[in-house]
């Protein structure tokens, strides 16, 4: 059961100051409301203090978390005669590293107090040193995709 044909991908424009397309992409899931300019101060900014507090280049401390809070299996539910299986799929590259950065900004948005730049900086570094909400989250959805190995074979 697939679709004819895939959309084609977009080409992103890589971002001004570090040059990724990665940042570019995050900077676009950070955005509310089409603020792109307020987006990217806000990432910017924290990238200056991940720079301060790690003493690295931050598009490496970036990469980094990214990696770490990127999964590898996830859980799809399947049905087989009446009843609903879950079960474990790797994930393709681009979902990958989509769900990796929604992940990491969904934990630095549940973050208490301070502004959006600390505790994205706070996010990024602690995704980075393999802990935090993003990487939390990782841990899990591997764990769900163990606990229901069983289910593999009914793969597609």
């Amino acid at each position: 059961m697939s679709r004819r044909s895939k959309p084609s991908k977009r080409k992103i424009l890589p971002d001004v100051k570090y040059n990724s397309e990665l940042l570019t992409m995050f900077v676009n899931r950070l955005m509310h409301s089409g603020k792109k300019s307020v987006a990217l101060g806000v990432t910017y900014g924290a990238l200056s203090l991940v720079e301060e507090r790690a003493k690295r280049p931050p598009i490496e401390v970036f990469d980094l978390a990214l990696k770490n809070a990127a999964p590898t299996v996830e859980v799809k539910p399947r049905r087989v005669g009446g009843a609903t299986y879950q079960v474990p799929m790797e994930v393709p590259t681009d979902r990958r590293q989509s769900l990796a950065m929604r992940w990491i900004i969904a934990g630095a948005r549940t973050r208490g107090g301070r502004s959006m730049e600390e505790k994205l900086a706070g996010e990024l570094l602690d995704a980075a040193n393999n802990t935090g909400a993003a990487v939390k989250k990782k841990e899990e959805t591997h764990k769900i995709a163990e606990a229901n190995r069983a289910f593999a074979h009914y793969r597609w």
